[in-house]
């Protein structure tokens, strides 16, 4: 009997153990593209909750120009808190830099740069610096990134291709089955997928086509100037526009011509202050 008790006990402590572990999580910091005001920046340092030994780790490897990038952003964030910005573009450094996965692993705020997230993926995947992310946000950091940056959060990321038409246009013309490329993302957001520059960029279609791709996951679609503070399984919109959320499409089907239809399916319209729920 007391060794049963024994085990029941060992059982509860690593399950609150675990419960702990989960609750320890980070935030993500998710901003839409486009113009980032000081006031979403000083959210964003807020929600990181940076003690004075604490420093930031700018990613900038999806930019074009990673320099100028880390210039404009470290410039902007030391106006509203000058302490340590570290620039670790690994695209031009051994993404096997155990110093700087260390680093990188142990900052509080890690903001990932817009550009192109294949561009970052091809960095990062399947490598220490990927690790050291994941290790960051599970030990309470806050990762951050706008557009590309904030593409690259997802398990299921969307590149902005079309599989079924060789010509990119960033709206999507048509709503095809099996139409949208998805490529490995960082997977903070196991069953939620991003996308940016929502309406801005009138993504509708893009959108709905991912929601067609993986029925059972949430998709968020977040607009310029814009983010979302994700903890656990609720988002707080944050900034001057508007995040839509689609989920559960009813009745999915699609024609003998490819095109996909469904029913209904649940969709939001929400600003900032608002609370959604998403699927971590």
């Amino acid at each position: 009997m007391k060794k049963l008790f024994l085990i029941f006990a060992l059982v509860g402590f690593s399950l609150m153990l675990n419960a702990q572990s989960k609750a320890t999580k980070g935030n993500l910091f998710i901003i839409g593209g486009g113009n980032r005001s000081d006031e979403l920046m000083k959210q964003m340092l807020n929600t990181a909750e940076l003690k004075p030994s604490d420093y930031i780790v700018v990613l900038p490897m999806a930019s074009e120009v990673p320099d100028v990038g880390f210039g404009t952003l470290s410039a902007q964030l030391q106006k509203l808190d000058p302490r340590v910005i570290k620039n670790f573009n690994f695209a031009e450094h051994d993404v096997n830099d155990k110093k700087w996965t260390d680093s990188l692993s142990s900052a509080k705020l890690i903001y990932i740069l817009g550009g192109d997230q294949s561009r970052f993926m091809n960095v990062v995947l399947n490598t220490p610096v990927y690790t050291a992310i994941h290790k960051a946000y599970q030990n309470g950091a806050t990762i951050a990134g706008t557009s590309a940056g904030a593409a690259v959060m997802s398990k299921y990321m969307i590149t902005g291709k079309q599989l079924l038409d060789t010509v990119y246009k960033e709206t999507f013309n048509k709503l095809w089955d099996k139409n949208i490329e998805f490529l490995p993302g960082m997977g903070l957001l196991e069953n939620t997928i991003i996308d940016q520059h929502f309406l801005k960029r009138n993504r509708y279609n893009r959108l709905i086509s991912a929601l067609a791709a993986h029925p059972d996951l949430v998709c968020v679609g977040i607009d310029e100037s814009t983010a979302i503070i994700v903890h656990g399984n609720k988002a707080t919109v944050a900034g001057e526009s508007q995040v839509v959320r689609l989920a559960n499409p009813k009745e999915l089907k699609k024609t003998d011509k490819g095109l996909m239809k469904f029913k209904q399916s649940e969709f939001g319209i929400f600003t900032a202050g608002d609370v959604i729920k998403i699927k971590p």
